[in-house]
């Protein structure tokens, strides 16, 4: 299964692409979209759209595994990411291509062992589960790779659900 994971932003989204074979994880490919300071909002948003279509025909992905939005201090910022986030979704609805969501906690859960891990302990395992030298860098691409292999582990799970609705949020 190829599943490409996805952490929303709107100046940086990040995005890891793994093939997975029940315990077997090898990263293809991981990185960031960026999107230039100082332009607009729709300008922006229509970048993250068609960079995102472009990741998901170069990749075929068999699923899209995102992150959940959490925010707690600055509402505005969350604005802003929600809108990247959408247009993310409505990507991967274009493409045809499943979408799960997963909270913070639960990646951190399947990846560390622990729904409160530290930053550094997700990415160690990140670094250990692909076999790689290093942890992915930036953060984002880290953290989006953490969600493919978050989904991974969900979708081999014998509590998984495969026939349910794409996205969470519908």
């Amino acid at each position: 299964m190829r599943i490409l994971g996805i952490d929303p932003g709107i100046a940086t989204i990040g995005f890891g692409v793994l093939d997975s074979d029940r315990n077997s994880h090898k990263l293809v490919k991981c990185g960031v979209i960026t999107t230039p300071a100082h332009t607009s909002l729709s300008s922006r948003l229509e970048q993250i759209y068609d960079d995102m279509l472009s990741i998901l025909e170069l990749f075929q992905p068999d699923a899209v595994s995102i992150e959940e939005l959490f925010f707690n201090t600055n509402i505005t910022t969350g604005i802003a990411v929600a809108h990247g986030r959408g247009v993310i979704l409505l990507a991967c609805r274009k493409a045809g291509v499943k979408v799960y969501e997963y909270t913070p906690l639960q990646v951190k859960q399947s990846v560390a062992g622990y729904g409160r891990a530290e930053k550094r302990q997700v990415m160690d395992m990140v670094k250990r589960i692909c076999q790689l030298p290093a942890a992915p860098k930036p953060d984002d691409a880290a953290d989006a790779v953490a969600l493919a292999i978050c989904h991974a582990r969900s979708s081999t799970s014998l509590l998984y659900r495969g026939d349910r609705e794409e996205c969470s949020t519908i």
